[in-house]
């Protein structure tokens, strides 16, 4: 099964972009006749047959439509500090987005080590990640924005809200003793050398809940896909 992102499609019929039309009709040598599918990224899933096989202007005809396909029932952010290596981020967004995550934000902390980051990339990733996991939805993904003014942004923030770090702490349970099923979660990942101590008592000081991740002391990316991962797992026992 063929998937093409069509973002702006709204009638029965679609012309596929250039890059989408040559991946489709070059690439794949698809022809006038065949069967794809159309995602929006927003929960619109609609099989279609080619019509006219134009290797620049690729149209077809929809024949079927389901809406809020493979829906989920809970809103999963994660906020992360981006990472050095902007490989391990672009993992993460990608691994994040089969997994089905709601939202992506990339936070501004005092120990990180990348301070641009272009959210049109990790776009692209997310895109290709959708298509390949055959799901319809497409996560939000945000510009970088300073670490205390996020967390004054998502104060309303309607579900659980955690921060994982590595300091020893009394109250730091495991996120799976902590969360609860069907709810939303928004959850903190920080940067390699961790958050600033100042910074998880900022976050706690605004309603957050202290988390660990296990006992391995794990990369950036790999912190957010093993939390991605928990709230899957949590939701389907």
């Amino acid at each position: 099964m063929h998937l093409f992102y069509t973002p702006d499609i709204i009638q029965d019929t679609y012309t596929l972009s250039e890059d989408e039309s040559k991946h489709c009709i070059r690439v794949l040598r698809l022809t006038i006749g065949a069967k794809i599918v159309l995602i929006d990224g927003k929960g619109g899933w609609y099989d279609a047959v080619i019509s006219n096989d134009d290797v620049r202007r690729c149209s077809v005809n929809i024949v079927n439509k389901k809406k809020e396909f493979g829906k989920c029932n809970l809103d999963l952010h994660i906020a992360i500090a981006p990472t050095k290596n902007m490989d391990r981020l672009e993992l993460f967004v990608e691994k994040a987005t089969e997994l089905g995550i709601s939202e992506i934000s990339t936070i501004d902390c005092q120990n990180i080590k990348r301070t641009v980051v272009k959210t049109e990339r990790l776009d692209k990733v997310a895109i290709s990640a959708i298509k390949q996991s055959m799901k319809a939805y497409l996560p939000r993904i945000n510009e970088m924005v300073e670490f205390e003014k996020f967390i004054n942004l998502n104060k309303e923030y309607k579900g659980q809200r955690f921060i994982a770090h590595c300091y020893e702490a009394e109250n730091k349970i495991h996120l799976k003793n902590v969360y609860k099923k069907g709810e939303n979660a928004l959850i903190l990942i920080g940067p390699e050398g961790d958050f600033s101590k100042d910074e998880v008592k900022f976050a706690l000081d605004n309603g957050f809940q202290e988390i660990n991740l296990g006992s391995s002391r794990l990369r950036t990316e790999t912190a957010a896909i093993y939390a991605c991962t928990a709230i899957n797992i949590l939701n389907e026992i």
